[in-house]
């Protein structure tokens, strides 16, 4: 059984995740944008107006006629090539420690040039893994929390990530190893043990030797470069069939950082367990930004809820689930002293900047799927509230009976109905519609003709969108997701052998 399934990077209770993100000020003369609920229906951390700007006008059809998938409104400009080393002040390293049986690259290092502020949001399953439980408790030491309560931002140095075998249900010789594997890096590194995080993924339940990282770790530090984040990327793979990297950087409007050039890196894995609230995800995002690890912490709970807990491929969730975020503080024309405020316009650039990253990597993962041909984009309009939204969206995006028929090229809407009208939204059967790739199907909770053939070559986009109106008030939301195909089982059932 693979960890590589799917998680919640929602925000745990106190005791586990930490206190929830302090909600930032509406900017002047402006009304703030109402949280939006978690699958749960708990409020997530308040958002400011400007975090996100204003919806992004809609995308032209492609070629097939379809809406392109939507993105928030771009900030800056993509960095062409870029990834976890992107922002000044960071190194990384990937390399074949022999984790995996069939070899390859397979652990990674991303390590800054001294301690800096880090956040991280974990998975909230019960048996999540020992380097969940150690980074949790080295985060907590920032403030005197040797337990983490409450807590999930502090100072680090390094992450140190495996791959091929997740270090999850091993007990005490499982935390013994992550023990092991801080100390060791720590001392290589110069640092605090409580200063190296840790993540790993792969096969649950196989106790994890400290042989690959005694071996691994002196090679990863002397590799360790500027140039390295491509390598590191590729060896947190598992199931993925290609690595995960996006970067950006803008130049800061803020007058207090005029002329301030910021920029965000990012390297992620994931393809399978993949459920809103952060599936079987592992992500590393570095920036060059000064954050306090709090801001840090804030800025990363609102970036996740809008990006990787948006994002299902199966419903499972990971035991391992780990998105950190490290600020340097080392960008280019920074004034000396300077950091950000929870009430600065640069804050809120920031923010605006990582969900983008946030979201670039999200939408790389659902595209990723496990034998996914298609990238699924689930839209769900007039709920009564946005819980409403969420769970209808996330009925469809975790239907395995939608999922094989957009595998099947088959505009089955009734597979969305079916969907909906279990997912425990509340409306009226008589108000829905429901829209396949463009095409209005299913008008007042009735079927209406539509043109099968152009159905079909519709579905021959890579994208592939389902659109439903409850038509019960004005809340909404947007899940990502992908088919199922032959491929998916063929992975799931070879995967130890």
């Amino acid at each position: 059984m693979s960890e590589n399934k799917g998680s919640d990077l929602r925000e745990a209770p106190p005791d586990s995740l930490g206190q929830p993100a302090t909600p930032l000020p509406p900017a002047t003369g402006e009304s703030p944008i109402p949280p939006v609920p978690d699958s749960l229906g708990q409020p997530a951390a308040p958002q400011p107006p400007d975090s996100l700007g204003q919806p992004a006008a809609p995308l032209p059809p492609d070629s097939l006629g379809q809406t392109a998938t939507p993105l928030p409104p771009a900030i800056g400009s993509k960095v062409e090539g870029g990834g976890v080393t992107s922002a000044k002040g960071f190194r990384a390293a990937g390399i074949g420690a022999g984790f995996k049986k069939n070899g390859g690259l397979d652990c990674a290092l991303v390590l800054s040039d001294r301690p800096c502020a880090t956040a991280a949001v974990f998975t909230r399953n019960e048996f999540s893994a020992a380097p969940v439980a150690l980074s949790r408790k080295h985060l907590g030491i920032y403030s005197g929390s040797p337990s983490a309560a409450g807590q999930s931002f502090g100072l680090a140095q390094a992450i140190v990530i495996n791959a091929g075998n997740a270090n999850a249900a091993t007990g005490e010789p499982g935390l013994r190893t992550a023990r092991f594997t801080a100390g060791l890096a720590a001392s290589l590194i110069g640092c605090e043990t409580h200063e190296v995080l840790l993540a790993s993924t792969g096969v649950i339940g196989v106790v994890l030797g400290t042989e690959p990282f005694e071996e691994g770790l002196p090679q990863l530090l002397d590799r360790a470069s500027t140039g390295g984040g491509h390598d590191a990327a590729l060896a947190i793979m598992t199931t993925d069939t290609h690595p995960k990297e996006y970067a950006l950087r803008y130049i800061s409007a803020d007058p207090a950082f005029a002329g301030c050039s910021f920029t965000l890196g990012g390297m992620a894995k994931g393809a399978g367990m993949i459920m809103p609230d952060m599936a079987t995800l592992i992500v590393a995002i570095t920036t060059d930004a000064p954050l306090s690890p709090e801001l840090a912490h804030e800025a990363l709970t609102q970036a996740v809820a809008v990006s990787f807990n948006k994002v299902s491929v199966d419903s499972d969730t990971s035991t391992n689930d780990s998105c950190f975020l490290m600020a340097s503080g080392q960008a280019a024309g920074l004034p000396s002293c300077a950091a950000f405020t929870r009430e600065s316009p640069a804050f809120a650039e920031f923010v605006r900047a990582l969900k983008e990253v946030c979201i670039g990597l999200a939408l790389q993962i659902a595209r990723d799927g496990e034998g996914a041909t298609r990238l699924v984009t689930v839209k769900v309009e007039g709920a009564q509230t946005e819980a409403d939204a969420d769970l209808a969206a996330r009925a469809i995006a975790n239907s395995p009976l939608v999922k094989t028929a957009i595998f099947g090229h088959d505009a089955n809407w009734g597979r969305v109905a079916m969907a909906i009208g279990k997912s425990g939204a509340r409306f009226q059967q008589k108000d829905v519609s429901i829209d396949l790739m463009g095409i209005p199907v299913c008008r007042g909770g009735l079927a209406i003709a539509f043109d099968e053939e152009e159905a079909l070559r519709r579905f021959e986009a890579p994208d592939v969108a389902i659109e439903v109106d409850l038509g019960a008030g004005g809340a909404s939301t947007t899940i990502f997701t992908c088919d199922f195909s032959y491929d998916y089982v063929k992975i799931n059932g070879d995967y130890r052998t």
